[in-house]
């Protein structure tokens, strides 16, 4: 890509934050700060942002921490201003000198990284990624709650008075949770046996109601794959959640520029790892976004299990010395 310094006169880097957002305009040709603005996270303080970026140059462009998250609504303000914005990483505390933060600093900080990258991404945008990319969210935190009720009805059993454990042992989790939803509470118990009892039905029917959550979710997420790409689900080892979670990543033609962009993004691309006189050695970058390293290897397990090809892949790997984890790229 054409280096920023011959495309734009300006570059104005944010630092993005819950309530507010600091900025610091920078000169491409001298790197020197021309301006420090601090706003409030409103359409007021977008506006204000938006106007003291006009004082100066018309050439210029945003380079944005979290143009997903709090930066979002400034994103979508300068969108629809057409105005050229690149997303940033937020960066690692270890990559701060001495971990100072400072918001001006991390604002000049924007700037200059944008300035110095030879590629940029551009912001996740359309409505049917946005979509998407809450309902997974909201699927999540609903398996995630489902899981922890289930592990605390299991671990509350192992204790539970005979009468209670009489009627679990031995059976599987999900077994477990039908039965204990299913309890009544009888008069004639102790207070012991009474209160696991309802803690147990408790917990049991939290468990049910969170899966029941999660599979509304999924119909939905599984809807708008279908009206959007429903090539991806034709793929073995695709199914709703993991075409879902390509797609967020992705988010529209353009964003991602090659197969070794994406590699980048999903974490799975081979960097050199080499010492001495070794020098064919590589490992892969485990940085990128996690949830779409996750989706790819659930692919690649799908198909090491039903896909020949993969399968006859896999073993020639492993002839040749490879461990089943490394001959599969996870």
């Amino acid at each position: 890509m054409t280096s920023l310094t011959d495309i734009a006169e300006i570059v104005i880097g944010v630092d993005t934050h819950v309530d507010t957002h600091t900025a610091a305009i920078v000169e491409t040709a001298t790197g020197g700060v021309l301006a420090e603005i601090t706003v409030p996270t409103t359409p007021p303080g977008y506006q204000e942002l938006l106007e003291v970026a006009e004082e100066h140059s018309p050439l210029r462009v945003w380079a944005i921490e979290g143009t997903g998250g709090h930066g979002a609504g400034l994103t979508h303000l300068l969108e629809r201003e057409e105005e050229v914005v690149f997303e940033l990483d937020r960066p690692q505390r270890a990559k701060r000198r001495n971990g100072a933060k400072s918001d001006p600093l991390d604002a000049v900080r924007a700037a200059r990284e944008a300035m110095a990258r030879p590629h940029h991404g551009t912001p996740r945008t359309g409505k049917e990624r946005q979509a998407l990319s809450v309902l997974l969210a909201a699927r999540r935190s609903a398996v995630d709650a489902a899981t922890v009720a289930q592990r605390q009805l299991f671990s509350l059993t192992i204790a539970a008075p005979e009468r209670l454990r009489a009627k679990l042992r031995d059976r599987k989790l999900p077994e477990m949770v039908e039965i204990a939803a299913r309890f009544r509470i009888q008069t004639t118990w102790d207070v012991e046996t009474a209160t696991t009892a309802r803690v147990l039905r408790d917990l049991a029917r939290r468990a049910r109601a969170l899966q029941a959550e999660a599979g509304e979710h999924e119909k939905q997420i599984r809807a708008i794959v279908r009206s959007w790409r429903a090539d991806l689900l034709a793929e073995k080892g695709v199914g709703p959640i993991v075409a879902a979670t390509v797609l967020c990543a992705w988010s529209h033609p353009g964003r991602v520029r090659d197969e070794a962009a994406f590699a980048m993004l999903a974490g799975v691309a081979p960097l050199p790892a080499n010492s001495g006189k070794v020098t064919t050695r590589y490992r892969l970058n485990r940085y990128g976004d996690r949830q779409l390293n996750r989706a790819l290897h659930t692919i690649v397990l799908s198909r090491q299990r039903y896909d020949q090809r993969t399968k006859d892949y896999t073993d020639r790997r492993i002839t040749e010395g490879k461990t089943p984890e490394r001959s599969s790229g996870a």
